[in-house]
């Protein structure tokens, strides 16, 4: 994708647009990582690129759930509370069976689900407020279709910041040069597309 989202007809190609976008960042961040450097945190956190992709995934398929299931709730989770509080975080965290292949490629699939969920629902569809975290309203009974879209919206775009911040104390790059590397954009005095750095002569 460009750096830029294409022109948009109305508010629903606008909500997938952009939608898009912010999932295509990760794709970028990840540009040029070996499977070693997804799994670093080099900022004071715990946050790893290869961690936000896997939440971010997490996080857009809990949503679009709940836009599809609108007006009802999504099916109740297999997992009781108590199982779903002790595995919190979970989804940030790289196992040995993950690799950038598998992670990008399930980020991809989410964004066909999510794709295809906005493509016909309801924007004005009431989609029932959860009652399972503390940061959940109490004085809210439901939000809209269109409410939640920008709620994800918003939810990639602060995860996509992480990704930046923790791409660029990895290696220094940063996301023009990525993009630019991705789509092979020219040279110019003030943007150089990233290249991978020389190996190291012993």
């Amino acid at each position: 994708m460009a750096a830029h989202v294409p022109p948009v007809a109305d508010e629903r190609e606008s909500l997938i647009a952009y939608l898009d976008q912010q999932r295509d960042a990760f794709v970028t961040v990840a540009h040029g990582l070996t499977e070693e450097q997804i799994r670093l945190a080099p900022t004071a956190g715990t946050l790893s690129i290869g961690g936000l992709i896997k939440h971010v995934t997490t996080c857009e398929r809990g949503w679009t759930e709940r836009m599809a299931a609108a007006p009802a709730a999504p099916t109740p989770p297999d997992r009781t509370v108590e199982e779903q509080a002790t595995a919190w975080g979970d989804d940030f965290r790289v196992t040995d069976d993950d690799t950038l292949e598998s992670l990008l490629s399930a980020l991809g699939a989410q964004g066909d689900v999510t794709r295809e969920v906005l493509r016909h629902a309801d924007l004005g569809a009431a989609v029932p407020v959860p009652r399972d975290a503390p940061w959940f309203p109490h004085d809210v009974d439901a939000w809209s279709v269109r409410w939640v879209a920008m709620h994800l919206v918003e939810e990639l775009a602060r995860h996509a910041g992480h990704a930046d911040i923790v791409r660029e104390s990895i290696d220094g790059a940063t996301m023009y040069e990525l993009v630019a590397a991705r789509e092979g954009w020219p040279e110019t005095p003030w943007l150089k597309p990233w290249r991978p750095a020389a190996p190291t002569r012993v």
